[in-house]
């Protein structure tokens, strides 16, 4: 064997393996939670998105959430056949076209943000206070190095 097959770390030696544990379990959780109420995780982001706003362009949408205009359009559409969001003419350009949550959108939010809020729960809720803010703390600043600014979507 060589010296050099001698220095290969284990997975676990690795912070990405544990951060990539937590976080699939988390985001699978997740997922589950809210297929129960028949959306999907992006489906989710867009929603929660548009929550609260007035009628936006799906253009905007995309920069805000950091999702292609392509993707926001297929987004969309999937959320127009469900019956939770809208897309209507933009009254100042009939040429451009806003996107807006449905009455039925609107009711949905708020449960499936506590759905976010149970997931975390589960998850962090072992973790004190100050643990959890450390974590965080941390969290937003490796954010912040490498420049992230899409929301995490799957």
């Amino acid at each position: 064997m060589s010296s050099s097959a001698s220095r290969v770390s284990d997975l676990s030696a690795h912070l990405g393996f544990w951060l990539r544990t937590v976080s699939n379990h988390v985001s699978h959780a997740f997922a589950a939670k809210l297929d129960a109420k028949g959306v999907t995780v992006a489906e989710w982001v867009v929603m929660r998105a548009l929550y609260d706003k007035a009628p936006t362009s799906p253009s905007h949408l995309a920069d805000e959430i950091g999702m292609t205009r392509g993707a926001i359009t297929k987004l969309a559409d999937r959320l127009i056949a469900k019956s939770l969001v809208v897309r209507n003419a933009n009254p100042d350009d009939g040429r451009a076209q806003t996107l807006a949550l449905t009455t039925q959108g609107k009711k949905l939010v708020p449960e499936l943000a506590a759905l976010a809020d149970q997931n975390d729960r589960e998850f962090f809720g072992c973790l004190s206070e100050a643990e959890r803010h450390s974590l965080e703390r941390i969290l937003k600043r490796m954010v912040e190095h490498g420049r992230i600014t899409a929301v995490p979507i799957d």
